[in-house]
């Protein structure tokens, strides 16, 4: 990971994630509104669901030993914890957020339990073979070398153990290329959200089947999550959320300004939300 793009995502997450905390709460990714996007509840439930509907969709049911990949404050690797009674590791590149993680997980009661380190997703200071249950929820869009990253998820995965992973998607390209709007929207993207580049569902597939992960499980869950940005949008036109906002500085300043983006993105069917599972 080159050292401009480590430091532009960890100063993103420094400088945004405790607004996240203080308006959205601790779970930093989308929810689950329903296989057809048209269930109405509450956004921090729709993100447990998502979680949950991930779980099931997997046939996960137990987990000893879990690692978080870009754990945020630690909404899922605390969630899945206590939800399986196993140890929980996760990583970020943010020290902000390791830091908040470990707190939460002192709040829960949890600390005996899980731990959190700043640490590179492509190259991660764990032996082969050592968790059951690899969990990737929006990390993969910020990976520089999508492959090296799987591999090391991969690498660190016990046999038998599941790897899941959730990340944002651009549309397939196989019956056609993107277009030059297409591209300059993706752009937009990524030059807010601290991204390299991100792919299609196809081709995170065809680097699973190269690892090789087996019982290889996609979907395309982009109409189930989609509500979530407009949902985002409504909830930061708030005193509480423009006075967070002006704290926090231009990034996270612009990063708000730029929901749209990705709002405009699913609904253009350019922006998808890809899923990937498999076995060891």
């Amino acid at each position: 990971m080159s050292a401009t793009l480590y430091q532009q995502i960890q100063q993103f997450y420094d400088a945004s994630s405790g607004l996240w905390e203080e308006i959205w709460g601790e779970h930093m990714h989308h929810g689950y509104y329903g296989a057809d996007g048209t269930v109405q509840k509450n956004r921090r439930q729709a993100q447990i669901d998502l979680i949950e509907e991930l779980l099931t969709w997997a046939g996960v049911q137990t987990a000893e030993n879990i690692l978080d990949v870009g754990c945020g404050i630690g909404g899922s690797s605390l969630y899945l914890a206590e939800k399986f009674h196993g140890q929980a590791t996760g990583i970020t590149l943010s020290p902000v957020q390791a830091a908040r993680a470990t707190e939460r997980a002192k709040e829960a009661n949890l600390s005996a339990r899980s731990q959190f380190l700043v640490a590179n997703a492509q190259a991660m200071p764990f032996a082969d073979n050592s968790f059951d249950l690899v969990w990737s929820l929006e990390s993969g869009e910020h990976m520089p070398d999508k492959t090296k990253f799987m591999q090391e998820c991969y690498r660190v995965l016990k046999p038998g153990g599941t790897f899941i992973m959730v990340t944002w998607c651009h549309r397939p390209t196989d019956e056609s290329p993107l277009t030059a709007d297409e591209q300059k929207h993706l752009a937009d993207i990524y030059r807010v959200y601290c991204l390299p580049y991100v792919i299609s569902l196809p081709e995170y597939t065809a680097i699973a089947r190269q690892l090789p992960l087996n019982n290889i499980r996609t979907a395309d869950w982009s109409t189930a999550v989609a509500p979530f940005w407009n949902v985002v949008i409504d909830s930061a036109i708030t005193p509480q959320a423009i006075f967070g906002l002006l704290r926090a500085g231009w990034t996270t300043i612009q990063g708000a300004l730029s929901l749209g983006l990705m709002s405009r993105g699913y609904q253009r069917g350019l922006i998808r939300f890809g899923l990937v599972s498999g076995v060891k």
